[in-house]
């Protein structure tokens, strides 16, 4: 790598495609395929929120104080926590992890925050206060719902990236689209790569198969290790489904009052299932990116190893 850029890892994968289990072999001293001293930036969108740590799969305690994590239990449920505040958080992470003469691995699922990283934000139109408020009155009186399939009309590359229960980026979307006549979506990401750093970038794709077995199997370890009593303690603290961080897949689904458990489980792998689907959805194309498939075997963590001290074909 580059030594006049802050050198950064960045593995992109989906939801429990064994992201965790792989950083803990690579840059654990006690992993079997340790190669450098390294500390994670967490790209996950949902590991910020403070209490929410079994349906956000968090790394435990003892991983995290083996292998320091940032950006994790940052905020409360309660705060909306922006791909801006991402990007500065990770940021500021980077330049003090290489300063502590460790390398910044940028590992997560949620694809728009790593373009993100990688690119820069998109340059959007300054927010419309009046707008604004018309969009969130009109989201409390007819739903997310309404408003999300108003906005698959005007803006269908938008609405294929935004969950349908996310009133903030609905709400946001729509307003770019009423403030200026454009959708949201034409104000694109650039496509140089920041050169502050210097990126070794990583895509793992899973077997469709075997991650949907590792999705089912996730959510059934959520539940047998205490996901009802942490979303009954995060209610009882008076969140509720408009809760930003309750909106989030494992947690959502327990507002349904006519489901019971087993339907609670079954929508949280089905969402799951869909979700990982569209992570994808912002990391095509992106420059150098080292496709890899994966699937955790003792093999594939040997190649991940491998790819991360000699450099690939793709390296400049």
């Amino acid at each position: 790598m580059n030594n006049t850029r802050i050198p950064v890892i960045v593995i992109f994968a989906p939801t429990a495609s064994g992201k965790t289990a792989l950083t803990r072999e690579l840059f654990c001293k006690s992993g079997s395929h340790f190669i450098l001293n390294a500390e994670i930036v967490s790209a996950d969108s949902q590991a910020v929120y403070k209490g929410m740590d079994i349906g956000t799969a968090k790394p435990d305690a003892d991983l995290c104080k083996e292998l320091p994590h940032h950006i994790i239990n940052l905020v409360e449920p309660d705060v909306q926590f922006t791909v801006a505040d991402f990007v500065t958080a990770a940021d500021k992470a980077c330049q003090e992890i290489y300063e502590r003469g460790n390398v910044p691995v940028v590992c997560g699922g949620t694809g728009f925050y790593i373009r993100c990283f990688l690119f820069g934000l998109p340059v959007t139109p300054e927010s419309n206060p009046q707008i604004r408020e018309q969009i969130k009155n009109r989201i409390e009186k007819e739903g997310n719902e309404a408003l999300y399939a108003e906005l698959q009309v005007v803006d269908p590359q938008s609405a294929a990236v935004i969950s349908p229960n996310d009133a903030y980026r609905i709400c946001r979307a729509l307003e770019v689209f009423y403030t200026t006549g454009k959708i949201r979506s034409s104000y694109v990401v650039s496509k140089q790569l920041r050169e502050m750093y210097d990126f070794k970038f990583i895509v793992l794709e899973p077997p469709r198969k075997l991650l949907y077995e590792r999705i089912g199997a996730r959510v059934e370890w959520m539940f047998e290790n205490g996901l009802e009593a942490e979303v009954r303690e995060l209610i009882q603290k008076g969140y509720t489904k408009d809760t930003p961080g309750m909106k989030a897949i494992g947690y959502s689904e327990w507002f349904d009052e006519a489901s019971d458990i087993n339907e609670i489980k079954a929508a949280i792998i089905h969402h799951s299932c869909k979700y990982a689907k569209k992570q994808f959805t912002y990391i095509r194309d992106i420059p150098g990116s080292i496709i890899l498939p994966f699937s955790s075997t003792e093999q594939d963590i040997a190649k991940v190893a491998e790819l991360l001290i000699c450099p690939s074909k793709t390296d400049s």
